[in-house]
């Protein structure tokens, strides 16, 4: 299961945060984890080089696209290389929806379009489209006033 995918700004401020079947009182504790996991390891890194880190049976993969930090959270069969993957269709989505790696600002001005392209990629824990123009035409059919 994938248990959590976090966006952060360079300072570790958090843009987007989705959970999955993680308890309310444990998030506090995975958002200061990853935000010192990030402080401590992605300065000096490239855009989209993934870094890895795991703790019993709980894999996460995190790298930097442009101004923002993307951390993603799994377990049981959503392992190192499983994350990888999906880490990658999240990033190639980002920068669809961005036009290029983006910047904080430019982050957040799409923020809305982000949030579906996270809801499509990601369906209750489980990875449920990787394919970038499905992405890309099932958040076309959202309503207007979602978007």
């Amino acid at each position: 299961m994938i248990l959590a995918v976090l966006f952060t700004n360079t300072e570790g401020n958090i843009l987007v945060e989705r959970f999955h079947g993680v308890p309310s009182e444990e998030r506090l504790h995975w958002r200061s984890f990853l935000v010192k996991l990030g402080a401590e390891n992605l300065k000096g890194t490239k855009n989209e080089e993934l870094l890895v880190a795991s703790h019993k049976s709980v894999f996460v993969v995190y790298t930097m696209l442009g101004d923002v930090c993307i951390y993603v959270i799994g377990k049981d069969e959503y392992d190192e290389l499983a994350l990888a993957e999906v880490i990658f269709v999240i990033t190639s989505s980002v920068k669809d929806v961005c036009g290029k790696p983006p910047s904080e600002r430019l982050f957040l001005d799409h923020y809305g379009k982000i949030c579906l392209c996270l809801d499509e990629i990601i369906w209750k824990g489980m990875l449920e489209n990787t394919d970038k123009d499905r992405i890309r035409r099932l958040i076309r059919l959202k309503a207007p006033a979602d978007i």
